[in-house]
């Protein structure tokens, strides 16, 4: 449900997405880029979630 709302209802970037939710990277050079990559972006879209989840807009957006 995140990933659906995050994409299709706040048209944040899959790639930010992914990023966020961590999916795993077999490199462990990798692993370490993904902590950082994408982060101003990735901040932003945590901050539009947290504004959802606390005022409870879950319904029609």
């Amino acid at each position: 449900m995140t990933r659906t709302i995050l994409d299709e209802v706040l048209g944040f970037h899959p790639n930010f997405i992914e990023h966020q939710l961590a999916h795993a990277v077999k490199d462990p050079n990798g692993r370490a880029y993904n902590r950082t990559a994408h982060l101003s972006e990735r901040r932003k879209m945590m901050q539009q979630w947290e504004t959802i989840l606390t005022s409870s807009r879950l319904g029609p957006m």
